[in-house]
């Protein structure tokens, strides 16, 4: 079985129920569902919650909600892999054996099925056990500033001061969105930030990581600035 997890919880607490907050005129986790069901690479879409109305939300877009997720897996502080691996045994505890997984996040409305299928293709070519999305940084983390107790500047990375920007080693961070995991790498907890991992880059443009308000504005002022071009069509 391909199964995809969108991990959906209703406690938000910068931005409240975010996860269904309408975002040009749809609920935000209909976007991902959207995606995972349009690429056509999975056999299960399921989105995890401990919440009704998101469950509601979630079945109203064309996701399953085969269980509801235990309380003490959504907790602010409760990370995604054990999410994800109560799904993938859920499933296998109802006698279904997972051979691939994806995980995508709630938030994401710039992930759509051709990226997902663009993600996919490399990551079975590769060999990989898991596959990421990610961006490039748009400045150079090596030439990183921090304040003093003082108030004065210095460099966080003092050898790297004299460096030209151009000379340095690009450096990505993880976008967010979206990775494709072996189960069983991924339920022995295998670091995805290692040489398990492929990168999956995409654009700048396309990489917001939606935890305020003010990158919930940023994110819609870029989604309609991008749907006037159409460059969102296609993607």
């Amino acid at each position: 079985m391909k199964l995809c997890v969108i991990p959906a919880r209703g406690g938000s607490k910068r931005i409240p129920r975010k996860n269904i907050k309408p975002f040009f005129g749809k609920p935000m986790l209909a976007y991902p569902i959207e995606a995972a069901l349009q690429c056509g690479l999975f056999d299960a879409v399921v989105v995890s919650t401990e919440d009704e109305e998101i469950a509601e939300v979630a079945r109203s877009y064309g996701a399953q909600v085969p269980f509801m997720r235990p309380t003490e897996l959504a907790q602010d502080d409760t990370a995604t892999a054990p999410v994800i691996i109560h799904a993938i045994n859920w499933y296998e505890q109802q006698g279904v054996r997972v051979d691939m997984c994806s995980c995508i996040y709630p938030c994401t409305p710039f992930t759509s099925s051709h990226l997902l299928k663009q993600a996919y293709s490399q990551w079975r070519v590769s060999g990989a056990d898991y596959c990421l999305s990610v961006c490039e940084y748009p400045s150079a983390p090596q030439r990183a500033l921090k304040q003093l107790p003082s108030g004065r500047l210095t460099s966080m990375y003092p050898e790297y001061r004299g460096t030209r920007t151009q000379d340095l080693e690009k450096t990505f961070f993880d976008a967010g969105q979206f990775y494709f995991m072996n189960p069983e790498i991924y339920k022995k907890s295998i670091p995805m930030h290692s040489e398990a991992s492929i990168p999956f880059v995409l654009p700048r443009y396309l990489a917001h990581d939606i935890d305020t308000l003010e990158d919930w504005q940023l994110a819609e002022l870029f989604y309609g600035l991008l749907s006037e071009k159409q460059m969102l069509d296609g993607l």
